[in-house]
């Protein structure tokens, strides 16, 4: 009996080391992962953007004066889709958006609302599959969630006007034979600040509903 309060007493003593060790071990191998992966990507996302840049010159797209030249742009972007946050998910979102107008302050002005609008598509989408997937765990009826997602989907606008600000990452034009100008931009978002975006958005469509709906998808999406 002894042997065995001895042995307890060990194994207790133990725990928190063994806990600690775990723990930085786990903490070594991400930052080990995120390290390498920007290492080999980051090489890759170069020649990609030296690729596309040549490209889209041969279309005739070009950089406004003193920007940044059209390859550091989208080298700058592919690197951005590839970091990743503490719990290694991507840390941004990377959306697009393309119009002509009569001139280059109108086109970009209605490309860069087109890429907020792209935007606040793909943050309804993972909203809608959340939704679903707490369906499928049965954490919320059939009822409940055709509700939300029905109030979301018709509501896109409320999440695109909830999105704060976000990171011009790329910005590039050209003239068309009719002197019109067509502008590309493609914008970045902190993932952490989509998913605020789409709890301030679900709350405003979801104000006729009440507030019990609200706390529910709340504590079920993790918000």
């Amino acid at each position: 009996m002894k042997r065995f309060i001895i042995l307890i007493c060990c194994l207790i003593a133990a725990m928190p080391f063994a806990y600690s060790q775990t723990t930085k071990e786990i903490m070594k191998e991400r930052k080990a992962t995120m390290k390498l992966s920007k290492a080999e990507l980051n090489a890759k996302a170069s020649k990609a953007a030296s690729k596309q840049a040549k490209e889209l010159a041969k279309e005739g797209w070009t950089v406004s004066p003193g920007a940044l030249p059209l390859e550091k742009q989208l080298d700058r972007s592919y690197l951005m889709l590839l970091e990743f946050d503490e719990d290694l998910f991507p840390k941004y979102i990377v959306s697009e958006g393309q119009s002509i107008g009569e001139n280059y302050d109108a086109a970009k002005l209605q490309a860069l609302e087109l890429a907020k609008q792209n935007l606040a598509g793909q943050i309804q989408t993972e909203v809608t599959s959340l939704i679903e997937t707490t369906v499928a765990n049965e954490q919320l009826s059939a009822e409940e969630a055709n509700s939300i997602t029905k109030t979301i989907a018709a509501n896109k606008n409320i999440i695109a006007q909830s999105i704060g600000r976000v990171i011009p990452v790329v910005e590039c034009y050209r003239t068309l034979r009719n002197k019109n100008k067509e502008v590309l931009v493609r914008i970045a978002y902190n993932s952490k600040m989509s998913k605020q975006a789409a709890k301030d958005a679900a709350h405003k469509a979801l104000e006729e509903q009440g507030e019990a709906l609200q706390d529910k998808l709340d504590k079920l999406l993790g918000w």
